[in-house]
């Protein structure tokens, strides 16, 4: 294995972890609060909650303020109808996510002092191997496919449209999995036979380059990464497809947390 790639694979590492470690990142998420028509209080996030006649909105008590997009908030707040990027807000050293999974409203409240954060420990992972470098091939279909419905189940979102699939070797077989579209590159959600064994149960991802002109891509296993919800229940995570649960195992990218 060359210098250079153990030395590419090594600083994204780091960069992974930062971004893992980062101090409003998902490990800093100290609850998953589902609204509904009837006002709630939480325990991590200032101010009543319900969903309106016009969306989302907030009764804040006495002494309690929110800040919105530079702005104090006090009193009652509409916050509208909202998808699933949503919107931030500010409290203390907190901010709290409101936005949309699978239609259903929801707050995701980031503390920095969260003891998950603070308690991370890098994830393990296996040792690189060039043996995981594959080189492939994409074959995009001619209108994105419907995999299922944007529903959530037990915390979960399913995949909603893939753009293609990704052909390679691996253990001596001809292999494709399903991919869907990240900006000019590929994300691909897979599961394999080290699946709730040494790498989390419910699959991991893997991002792919942007395919050349001929549909030439690089799968690189070692890069293979945890969905959020290996790390914390607070999160929404993906489905893999049916088509992309190998039946060999993986022995690549992160292992369990």
């Amino acid at each position: 294995m060359s210098d250079d790639y153990l030395g590419a694979w090594h600083a994204w590492r780091r960069e992974r972890e930062d971004r893992l470690s980062a101090p409003y990142g998902y490990l800093a998420i100290t609850g998953l609060h589902w609204l509904t028509a009837e006002p709630q209080r939480f325990d991590d996030v200032p101010g009543d909650w319900w969903i309106g006649e016009d969306g989302v909105e907030v009764a804040l008590g006495d002494g309690e303020t929110l800040e919105v997009g530079g702005r104090p908030v006090r009193g009652r707040h509409v916050f509208g109808v909202l998808d699933s990027t949503g919107v931030e807000a500010s409290y203390g050293d907190a901010v709290v996510e409101i936005a949309t999974r699978g239609g259903a409203p929801m707050l995701r409240p980031r503390h920095p002092d969260h003891p998950l954060r603070l308690a991370h420990r890098p994830t393990p992972t296996y040792p690189p191997s060039l043996d995981w470098v594959l080189a492939g091939r994409f074959h995009p279909y001619p209108d994105a496919v419907e995999l299922g419905v944007d529903t959530v189940v037990d915390g979960w979102v399913q995949v909603e449209q893939a753009v293609g699939e990704v052909e390679f070797t691996l253990a001596g077989e001809q292999r494709r999995l399903v991919a869907l579209a990240d900006g000019d590159a590929l994300w691909i959600l897979f599961a394999d036979a080290t699946s709730g064994v040494t790498t989390y149960g419910a699959g991991r991802q893997l991002t792919v380059a942007r395919p050349g002109p001929d549909g030439a891509v690089v799968v690189d296993f070692n890069r293979a990464i945890n969905l959020p919800c290996a790390y914390t229940s607070f999160t929404t995570c993906p489905f893999p497809p049916p088509a992309n649960r190998l039946p060999v195992p993986v022995e690549a990218g992160e292992q369990k947390p």
